[in-house]
C-alpha cells in the first residue's frame, strides 16, 4: 500500500515538474518576440533618460528596491506586495485574465527562468515605465507614465513637478484605490507616507 502511494505521489510530482518545465520552455521561446513587439509597438513614449536619477530611485524604492540585484524574484521586497517589476511585466504579457493562486506560480517561474534572464534590466524598466497601468479613462486603460501625466495632470511627463510625479508613482500598487483624479485624498495620503 505504501509503495502504491509513493508511486502515485512520484507520478504526480513528475507531472507537475513536466508541466512547469513546459511552461518555462514556452515562455523562453516567446519572450524575445514579446519584448521586441512591445518595443516596436509605438507605446514606448519614454526612455529611462527621460527620468531624473531621483525619479528612478524613487520608482525603484517604491516598486522593487532590489530590482538590479535579483533575477526576477525577490521575496524580501516590500514593493508591490512582493511582486517584482519583472513579475508585473510577466503578468501583463503572458496572462489574459490573471488570477492569484496557481497562476502566481507560473508568473514567478516565467519571471525567474524566462523573462528576467532573457531581457536586460534596463529594457524591463523601460517596458514598465511605458506599460504600467495607471488608471482608467472610461473604458480606456491609461498605461505608462507619459499617458498618465497627460491624463491626470494635463501635461507631458517631462514637465511634471516632483509632487505630480509622486502622485503617479503612488498608483501602480492599486490604481483604482490611489487614482489621482478620482481618489485624490487617498493618493495624497499614500504620497505623504
Amino acid at each position: 500500500m505504501l509503495k502504491k502511494l509513493l508511486l502515485i505521489l512520484g507520478l504526480l510530482l513528475t507531472g507537475v515538474l513536466v508541466y512547469y518545465g513546459i511552461v518555462i520552455i514556452n515562455a523562453r521561446i516567446k519572450t524575445p518576440g514579446i519584448v521586441q513587439q512591445s518595443l516596436a509597438s509605438g507605446r514606448m513614449k519614454l526612455e529611462l533618460s527621460d527620468f531624473s536619477t531621483e525619479q528612478l530611485e524613487a520608482l525603484l524604492k517604491v516598486e522593487d528596491p532590489n530590482f538590479y540585484l535579483h533575477k526576477g524574484l525577490d521575496m524580501t521586497t516590500p514593493g508591490a506586495g512582493v511582486t517584482t517589476i519583472s513579475q508585473a511585466m510577466v503578468k501583463m504579457y503572458y496572462f489574459e485574465d490573471f488570477k492569484p493562486g496557481l497562476q502566481k506560480i507560473k508568473q514567478t517561474l516565467i519571471a525567474r527562468f524566462a523573462f528576467d534572464p532573457l531581457t536586460p534590466k534596463n529594457t524591463i524598466l523601460k517596458l514598465f515605465i511605458n506599460e504600467v497601468y495607471l488608471g482608467q479613462n472610461g473604458a480606456h486603460a491609461i498605461k505608462g507614465f507619459e499617458n498618465a501625466a497627460n491624463f491626470h495632470h494635463g501635461k507631458p511627463f517631462k514637465k511634471l513637478s516632483w509632487d505630480e510625479y509622486l502622485s503617479l508613482l503612488a498608483m501602480p500598487r492599486a490604481p483604482t484605490t490611489y487614482d489621482y483624479t478620482k481618489q485624490k485624498e487617498a493618493n495624497t495620503d499614500r504620497v505623504s507616507k
